[in-house]
Formats: C-alpha cells, sequence, structure tokens
C-alpha cells in the first residue's frame, strides 16, 4: 500500500507502523499504564451517535472557522507532539509547513528537534508555541519572550505533566528512566532493539544521514555556549516538569504574553472557571492523548461540563482521540469550537513526509464535508446536541 492508496486514517496507521522499528512506533502509540485512558479517548466518540435532518439545502458547506480572530479553512489543527526527530528527523518543520498549506495551526510542542524559530520561519501565520515551563522561572521567561518575539499565533501552557507518567511500554522496549545525570528517557541497546534496526535499514539510513540523535531546539538557546546535544537534552530534561508550577506563574504568563494564551490539558470545570478569571483566551481539554493520567476520563467526556461551566467566556477546545471527521462534528455538538489531533498527522509524515500531511488534512477535510452534507449540516456553527441521537428517544428533536 503507498500514499495515494489511503483512504483512511487507519490505512495511514499500519503504513507507519511498518515503516518504523517497533521501539520507535510504540513511543508514538503507547498510553501510560494498563492504556485504558487511550483506549477510552476512542471510544468516547464511539458512544455517540448523529441524528440527521433532511430535506435541507446542503448544496453549498462551510468548514472554516474563526479562533482568536483568524479564520482557518478547517475546524482542526495539529496538536504539539515531542519527540517527532525521531520518527521524522525534519517533521516538526514538515507539519508547519503543510499546516501552511492547508491554512490550519499548528502547535509546536515545546519538546521538538527543530526550534519554534524553525517553524515560524516556514509558517510564520500558523504555528502556536507550546510550553512546557521550566523549573528556572528565567528560562520559561525566555521561552516566552522568544514566541512573542518571534509572532507565534497563541501561547499554549500545558499543565497536565506535574510529574513524570509511567509508560509501561516505553519500559519494556528499553526506553527506560535514568535516575541521575538529568536525562528522563534512555535508550539501551538491548538485541531485540539492534534487530529491529536491521530489520528497518531504511529509517536508520535516514537518521543517520540527517545528523543520529534529535536534540531539543527549543532548549538549545539556553543552554551554555558550546554545549552538546546531549548537554541540550539533559538541560531540558532535568527543568521539566515543573512540579511547583502554581496560578500565580499563569497569572505572570499573562502579563508577558500578549496574544491569545490557552490553557492544554483542562479536564475539571473549576479549573477552567479559574483560568477564565486570570484572563486565559482559551483551553483545550485534554487528557493529553491518553499519556499521563491512565484514570482521567476523555476528553470528550470532560468536555460538556466544562462548556457549561465558563459559557463563552473564553475559546473551548478539545484534543486526544480524533481519528474521524465525524468525531470532529460530535465534538462540536459538544460544545468544542476547535479541534486538535496529533498521532494522525505523525502517521502522515512518517509515511510521505509533507504530502502525507497533506494526505491526513485532506482526508479528515473530506470526511467533514461528507457528513455535514450528510446530516443536514451546511455550516458548523449551527451545529448543538439537537443533532446528536439521545438513548431517550423523547428528547429528540
Amino acid at each position: 500500500m503507498n500514499l495515494d492508496s489511503a483512504v483512511n486514517i487507519e490505512d495511514l496507521h499500519r503504513m507507519a507502523k511498518r515503516k518504523l522499528p517497533r521501539i520507535i512506533f510504540d513511543y508514538i502509540e503507547g498510553g501510560v499504564e494498563d492504556e485504558r485512558g487511550l483506549a477510552r479517548n476512542e471510544a468516547a466518540f464511539h458512544k455517540h451517535r448523529l441524528l440527521p435532518r433532511y430535506l435541507v439545502d446542503v448544496s453549498k458547506r462551510d468548514q472554516s472557522t474563526t479562533v482568536f480572530g483568524r479564520t482557518y479553512s478547517s475546524p482542526f489543527g495539529i496538536s504539539p507532539t515531542g519527540g517527532v526527530g525521531l520518527y521524522r528527523r525534519e517533521g516538526e518543520v514538515m507539519l508547519a509547513e503543510a499546516a501552511a498549506a492547508a491554512n490550519i495551526p499548528y502547535i509546536m510542542s515545546g519538546g521538538s528537534n527543530a526550534s519554534m524559530e524553525d517553524a515560524l520561519r516556514v509558517a510564520p501565520n500558523n504555528v502556536w508555541f507550546q510550553l512546557y515551563a521550566a523549573k528556572d522561572r528565567d528560562i520559561t521567561d525566555a521561552l516566552i519572550g522568544r514566541a512573542r518575539d518571534g509572532g507565534a499565533g497563541a501561547l499554549v501552557l500545558t499543565v497536565d505533566v506535574p510529574v513524570h507518567p509511567k509508560r509501561e511500554r516505553n519500559y519494556r522496549n528499553g526506553f527506560a528512566r535514568v535516575r541521575g545525570g538529568g536525562v528522563l528517557e534512555s535508550l539501551k541497546l538491548k538485541p531485540s532493539i539492534l534487530l529491529e534496526a536491521v530489520t528497518h535499514p531504511a529509517w536508520v539510513i535516514e537518521y543517520m544521514r540527517l545528523g543520529g540523535a534529535p536534540t531539543l531546539g527549543n532548549w538549545a538557546p539556553h543552554a551554555p555556549n558550546g554545549a552538546s546535544t546531549s548537554d541540550v537534552i539533559a538541560l531540558g530534561r532535568s527543568q521539566t516538569p515543573a512540579s511547583a508550577q502554581t496560578w500565580r506563574d499563569l497569572e505572570r504568563y499573562r502579563r508577558l504574553f500578549p496574544r491569545a494564551l490557552v490553557v492544554k490539558g483542562i479536564l475539571n470545570p473549576a479549573d477552567a472557571v479559574r483560568a477564565a478569571e486570570i484572563g486565559v483566551d482559551g483551553i483545550i481539554v485534554s487528557n493529553h492523548g491518553g499519556r499521563q493520567l491512565d484514570q482521567a476520563p476523555a476528553s470528550l467526556e470532560a468536555l460538556p461540563a466544562i462548556k457549561a461551566a465558563v459559557s463563552d467566556k473564553m475559546t473551548v477546545m478539545l484534543d486526544s482521540g480524533v481519528r474521524r471527521g465525524a468525531d470532529i462534528l460530535i465534538a462540536f455538538c459538544l460544545g468544542a469550537q476547535f479541534v486538535f489531533f496529533g498521532r494522525p498527522t505523525l502517521y502522515g509524515a512518517i509515511v510521505g513526509g509533507v504530502p502525507g500531511v497533506n494526505k491526513v488534512v485532506d482526508i479528515f477535510r473530506s470526511e467533514i464535508d461528507l457528513v455535514m452534507g450528510q446530516i443536514g449540516c451546511p455550516s458548523l456553527d449551527q451545529l448543538g446536541p439537537d443533532f446528536l441521537w439521545r438513548e431517550d428517544w423523547t428528547q429528540n428533536r
């Protein structure tokens, strides 16, 4: 199967799995502990059914969406995903380039191989920057200053990593916690890993051709002059997570960043209300793709209560578990105003680089357009609970 033959995200998922060594692919796929949260994210969408309305003029359908004063061509964007340099060395720049071509936002991970400046250079109007706060307040403020001065469209503070998670799949595969030296994860050269390398020569050749092990591009400017790649990685790993971060820090970030400030990882309505009171412009309801707290609710499960709590005081967005265009429309019916996904665009980048990411965008766009026509909804602003089937049939209107 090649890129052109892919008809849905699952096709790209299978293709990407074949291209990467298992240990690397599992790093993308894995959750934490028993991975119930990972499964819960997708299952939450499967619980819902769309209720169509017919004899509606759907000859023209519009999926453009305005967020923070900018109109995007579709109601979705690319979530931040760390470690992209392991899967495709120049992956972050590819994601930024594809986002610019599609006119959608790309949230660049604070743990990316490339720097925010690299992404902003190719997509100056489409890059948002994800902030993982550092233990050193001066480094955090400097990261915010770079995002501000570089023109990032939004600053996305990720708050759902107060401590390191227990990603058991990584431990079993050889990505194991190193207790000293400030390094979070280290690759142990077990025989199974060497076998995977031998059976995936194309990935190994590209990996070495492009410079070998990736670094942390956003942290490099804050390392001492002459610091090696390993030194930069050690700095980033030793500085995060910032377990002492509080709401007072968020107030400071609000003062430092003049454009849209977004908090990602909110699941509790009370936290959403407090963020709104501080002046945050938006939140992304997220359980980090099932990669942090296995017992957390699915993002979609948490969405309605959060939307009810903040109403129109801020922009409410969602990520985690999105695999179909219909999933995005379901999220809109439950109160989301924008949706993000990460793994699907990684599959596309792994399989085909920028054309692969373009393929992912095209698949989601065509599915959204098709379902909008099927349910009698020519415009996204018409979506709401009435487009969802209720088990109590008397409530369906």
